[in-house]
Order: structure tokens, then sequence, then C-alpha cells
């Protein structure tokens, strides 16, 4: 059935679903629960309705759905194949299949039995990494789904940036929503940067109260459905203590963007008491917290990302960092606060930067750190991000590891409160905000 609900566009992701439409490939759509995976596949099926592909073309099946609750793969196959048309090539759409026993077996079978092109979603790194990724031995292409940009934040929300020319001959953004209201780009970036990019806060609106109600039901979904369910499905127990894994996503939301280790992590739970000290030369469980650290980056609710030593052009096994996928979740764990604002501000550059298709790797020169090295095969920046770069002090702290840096490729200071220079020695001083608008 056609969904009559109006449904915003994320044309960066139906894109690429619509290119690799028709191709042999199974078209895996990941990304932490209620991100927007269900509505991609809602938004590609309309795409193929009107393209003038017939209605019984077309299977759509949401697994969260109670009537698909005890289905086994052998249900499923019948199921589909019993709405097969003949002579005719169908798209199948599956919403969350990993709750269906031995699902990969039956979509491996659809691949092969029928003219089909099928479109998978799942909130668990796992399916990739595990059993379906052997069964389609590369016959598939992953589109990964994030939270919303704060580009797409404004879009869902109804808000229109118009720029005009300042007093002083320059211009300025300002933002309208749909009733003609004016806002100031600031004040509803700061918004963002309270609530984060949820879809389902637009269909709460900017309720502080309701958007954090929301956020709970994520958090509780991912942790209880994603992680604790999951390892009793496959039978396994690493993941057994609810309150555990809440201390480890609270340590690793309140040190986003800083150096730290598993060690590190599970030091800090033995001095809790929350971790039992079974030490091995001197060193703590660091296997407990390495299972815990791995289903929660499974899950993507963070990811993490290792540092390169510029100099000596080698990935370092020590001392990575850790993001997590939307701000509004982090708020939401450890309340609304303001001394670590460069944090939470790097932590939505480096998730801008994996929309817009980079590798993203921390960078070392020296004894210095670089925030960000974003790589494309042909193209390559080094990113500072900062909240101001007005003081003196500050400036020479996010100038000088770029500086020591010797090749060609452009590098930039990303901060909410420029100064009045646009560049420093071929550095490029640009507002975050404009550079997320860009």
């Amino acid at each position: 059935m056609i969904d009559t609900h109006e449904l915003k566009k994320r044309n960066r992701y139906l894109n690429k679903l619509i290119a690799f439409q028709d191709t042999e490939p199974v078209k895996v759509v990941t990304g932490i629960r209620r991100c927007g995976k269900s509505t991609l596949l809602k938004l590609m099926a309309n795409h193929l309705r009107k393209k003038g592909i017939n209605e019984d073309q077309i299977l759509e099946m949401n697994f969260e759905s109670h009537a698909f609750r005890n289905m086994g793969s052998d249900d499923l196959y019948d199921y589909v194949k019993n709405r097969i048309v003949n002579n005719k090539r169908m798209y199948l759409f599956f919403d969350e299949p990993q709750r269906v026993s031995k699902w990969e077996d039956a979509i491996n079978s659809f691949r092969v039995d029928f003219n089909c092109d099928i479109y998978v979603t799942g909130s668990n790194a796992y399916m990739l990494s595990s059993e379906y990724a052997t069964y389609l031995s590369g016959r598939y292409v992953e589109v990964k789904v994030l939270p919303l940009s704060f580009s797409e934040f404004l879009y869902f929300h109804d808000f229109e940036v118009i720029e005009s020319k300042s007093a002083l001959g320059g211009t300025q953004k300002r933002v309208y929503d749909k009733s003609g209201e004016r806002y100031g780009l600031r004040e509803v970036f700061d918004t963002y940067m309270r609530l984060g990019g949820m879809p389902g806060i637009a269909d709460v609106g900017l309720d502080q109260e309701k958007a954090l109600v929301l956020l709970e039901g994520i958090y509780s979904t991912v942790v209880m459905r994603d992680i604790l369910e999951r390892e009793n499905r496959r039978g396994q127990k690493h993941i057994t203590d609810p309150i555990l894994l809440r201390k480890i996503v609270m340590f690793l939301a309140d040190n986003i963007g800083s150096n730290i280790s598993v060690s590190k992590i599970g030091n800090v739970l033995v001095n809790e008491g929350l971790l039992k000290d079974s030490r091995q030369k001197g060193k703590p469980s660091v296997h407990t917290v390495q299972n815990y650290v791995n289903a929660l980056l499974e899950s993507y609710f963070f990811y993490d990302t290792k540092r390169f030593d510029i100099k000596g052009k080698e990935y370092l096994r020590t001392l990575g960092k850790y993001y997590i996928a939307d701000i509004g979740l982090r708020n939401y764990l450890l309340g609304f606060r303001d001394r670590d604002n460069g944090h939470a501000l790097e932590n939505v550059v480096y998730f801008e930067l994996l929309r817009r298709g980079y590798d993203v790797s921390i960078g070392k020169i020296a004894n210095a750190e670089v925030d960000f090295i974003a790589t494309k095969a042909d193209d390559k920046i080094y990113i500072q991000v900062t909240e101001s770069m007005v003081s003196e002090d500050v400036r020479y702290r996010e100038l000088a590891p770029l500086q020591k840096i010797g090749d060609n490729y452009e590098k930039i200071v990303l901060s909410m409160n420029m100064g009045m220079d646009s560049s420093y020695e071929g550095i490029k001083s640009i507002s975050l905000v404009d550079w997320l608008l860009s």
C-alpha cells in the first residue's frame, strides 16, 4: 500500500538506493534505531510506484509488526513465494528481518530463485560481519544511514534559511519557520545541539520534554533489543549485565572526542566496583569491557576512529576516539551542560564528514594532534574544531599542529566564533555553521 503520510525526503540516501536499483547486489540499509531506515525503504517503494511499477510487484514486510512475529525462515520463504508474480520483476523490502530465525537463508534463496530486487534494513552491524556476509560473499551494497544533519534538521522542522546583505556589505543568514516567524541561525543551531537529529523529534515538535521521552525510548530499544536480546538469540552470554552496559555507555558518552583505551575504561569500572578485577599480570579484565564496547559499536550507538601518524604514515593501535551517533542521545544520558561544548561540536563535525563520504581518522604529528584527517580517493582535508578563534592562545593551539604538516592539502579550522581573519598563513578559518550548511 502507498503510504499516504507525507514522508520527508532523505535524498542523500535515496539517490544511493536508486543508483543500485535493478542491480544484483542486495541493498542493505544500516544505522542506529529510529534514524530513518524504514522511511527510506518506503521512499524507495514510492519511487518505484512513481516510475510505473505495479503494486503487485512490490512486497513490503516490517518485522516489527505482530503479523510476522512468529515467522521462521521457511515461513518467510513460503510467504514471499506465494506472492511472486510470474514473468514480472519483484521488488522485495524487508525491514529488520533479523528477528526471523535463519532469515539469511530465505533472503539468499530469493536472490537465487526469483527475478527480484532486494532491500533490507538492519540496526546491528553483526548482520554484515558474520553469517549474512558469508552467505552473500560480497553480493551486497551497504547504505549507512545517520541521524539528521543540521541541513536536514532545518528541512524536517520546516525552517528556511534566507541569506541577505548586512549593513557592512557582507551577508547574513536568517531562519524563518513556516508561519513566517524569524529566528537567529545560532538560536536554531543551539536547538539542534540540544535535541539532536533523530527524525522522530520532528513529529513531536521542538519540545525538550517530549524529545527526551523519545530519546529515552531509542536508548532503551537499542540496549534491550539490539544488544541484550540479540545476545540471547545468538545463544551467547558475553553481555548480560544491563547496569554495567549503561555504565560503559555513560563513560563513552562523557568522553567523546577524548583519547581513551578499553583498558582505561576497565580501570575506571574496577575502581567503581562494577567490574571484577581478574588481574593477570596486573591488568583488569579488558576482554569483558571489549565485548560490551563492541556491542555498542555494532548497534551503531557509538562509532570509533583510529589515530594516524601523519609523518610516519601509519595507523596507531593505541588511544582511538569514540563519538556518539546523536548528540541528543548524549544530552539525554548526561543532561544539558556547557563545560565541553568543544567535544560536542567535534562530534557533529565527525558525522558530517561521514555523511559527505569521507574516511575519518585522528591525526598525530610529533606531540600535537589534528582533530580530523578526512580522506577520499583523490581528496584530503585536515580539520581542527574549536568553539572560538578569538583568543590568541586558542589560535596558536589550533593552528600549530596544522602548520607542522608539510603537504599541500587543504587545512581548515571550524569554529562558532571565527574572530576577524578568514585565513592564517594559508589555513582557512570557517564558520562551523556555514560549513554545515554548505
